[in-house]
């Protein structure tokens, strides 16, 4: 792998990292309602899930989603289905007035556990990811070295810039958090987050290779 191949690779993942998705809002949303520790538990279970993908990938069963387009549509119904459920939850999560001022009495009641597992269904619950994996990265292996050191240094480059990026997004969530001690901003920010969810949803339901 060339240094010119490599510096394509960090400025194509940055960009793709930097856009708002499933797992950039879940990140953030966690981290205003429960705080910075809740939003690492959350980065690392979407990390985890994306790792996995592309390993999978390449391993070569990304290709196998592409020639059973069948389970490819099972699974992506499968995560529309799970972001419309976290939309719906969000959306009618209740807000009261004795909720003012104390607006993370319920980080106890989020466990690390379902944190990181909420991460890692969000993370993998778009098959895409694993067919731009099979798409992307092998154009930055060079064939005629070995290639599990370059997947390496790509995979380590990846999650650099992918968590660099979860970062942005919980520290932007922790100073919205002061602003969310008022129940009728949270009630807006509840209703935002889960509209945002419920349209991730409604495109991966709708979209078609």
């Amino acid at each position: 792998m060339s240094l010119q191949n490599w510096w394509l690779f960090v400025l194509m993942t940055f960009v793709v990292s930097a856009t708002p998705g499933p797992n950039m809002l879940l990140v953030l949303s966690n981290s205003a309602r429960f705080g910075l520790r809740a939003a690492m538990a959350t980065m690392v279970g979407c990390m985890s899930a994306l790792l996995l993908m592309m390993s999978i990938s390449a391993a070569g069963l990304g290709a196998l989603l592409q020639m059973f387009p069948a389970v490819f549509d099972a699974l992506r119904l499968a995560g529309a289905a799970y972001l419309a459920y976290l939309g719906i939850k969000s959306w009618c999560a209740p807000v009261h007035d004795h909720m003012v001022g104390t607006p993370r009495l319920t980080e106890a009641s989020m466990k690390s556990v379902a944190l990181f597992r909420q991460g890692m269904l969000v993370a993998a619950s778009n098959p895409k990811a694993i067919l731009f994996a099979v798409a992307f990265l092998p154009q930055f292996i060079n064939p005629q070295n070995p290639k599990l050191p370059q997947f390496g240094i790509l995979l380590s480059t990846f999650a650099v810039i992918e968590v660099s990026w979860y970062f942005v997004y919980a520290m932007s969530g922790k100073r919205m958090a002061v602003y969310l001690e008022r129940a009728s901003v949270l009630k807006v920010f509840n209703r935002v987050t889960g509209g945002a969810f419920v349209g991730f949803a409604a495109m991966m339901a709708t979209v078609r290779d």
